[in-house]
């Protein structure tokens, strides 16, 4: 299993030609069925898809049917050791919080890869290797 950071979603629906290479290559990894995510993530995507200061913004229901579409991956949810997992990352790797947030949803959901391209790519997290697929 695979798991996503917010960047691959954004990149998916970015429509601008800048980034078109990075769009493109975002879904085609969201075709793959081996793919896990967390709600965080999926809360991340809308809100940073439908900020109003987004040259593009997308509104609510557009954003919600494609969080809907995404819900057919393996879906981490918020808990308490959740956090507390993220919390000992943040302090063993010195990440921020969210980021540390993410890398404990991919442990718990089993993944060994992070797809994203904020972290150091090619850095392994315990036990979950970042990758960044644009480069």
């Amino acid at each position: 299993m695979t798991f996503l950071d917010t960047n691959i979603l954004l990149y998916a629906i970015s429509p601008g030609a800048p980034e078109r290479a990075k769009a493109e290559k975002a879904r085609e990894i969201l075709r793959r069925d081996d793919l896990s995510l967390s709600v965080q993530v999926l809360q991340e995507f809308y809100v940073q898809s439908t900020r109003p200061t987004r040259s593009q913004p997308l509104s609510h229901a557009e954003a919600t049917a494609l969080i809907k579409v995404w819900l057919r991956f393996h879906v981490v949810e918020l808990s308490v050791p959740l956090m507390q997992d993220a919390l000992r990352l943040k302090q063993r790797y010195q990440t921020s919080y969210w980021d540390a947030a993410i890398l404990a949803a991919a442990a718990q959901a089993g993944c060994t890869e992070l797809l994203s391209e904020d972290l150091n790519p090619g850095q392994t997290y315990d036990n979950v290797r970042v990758l960044n697929p644009f480069t």
